[in-house]
């Protein structure tokens, strides 16, 4: 099951209705190009999800020495990702990249929250 992650509150917009949440995930050795492939290719059903369900930005990172997958996301403090973790769109998509990353029994991906340490703003 997916863990509670980490959350750094940001504002955006000058308002202060977003956070960002950071996580790392695994990928499997040899498979940055396939990963990178499918996310190239991300359906637009979910790509619509994701923002209908708060996310405003997400950036996925790979260090290429250890296979890790550093995800970098703000979404909006009132989001629905708990229903969009349950829809049958984004079980889909967890079986569909099963095969390239770790996963938990429920085919999520094994994720690890990252523990915020030093952000840094534009002044306004």
């Amino acid at each position: 099951m997916i863990k509670q992650r980490s959350v750094t509150t940001v504002g955006r917009g000058g308002s202060s209705d977003t956070e960002v949440v950071a996580f790392r995930m695994n990928l499997r050795a040899g498979q940055a190009a396939e990963y990178r492939r499918r996310h190239d290719e991300i359906w637009p059903e979910l790509q619509a999800a994701l923002r209908q369900a708060g996310v405003v930005d997400y950036r996925i990172f790979l260090d290429p020495q250890t296979h890790h997958l550093f995800a970098v996301m703000t979404r909006r403090k009132s989001n629905d990702l708990n229903s969009l973790r349950g829809s049958e769109l984004m079980h889909r998509w967890w079986k569909m990249m099963g095969d390239i990353m770790t996963t938990n029994a429920d085919s999520s991906p094994q994720e690890q929250a990252l523990e915020p340490m030093f952000t840094l703003t534009a002044p306004r």
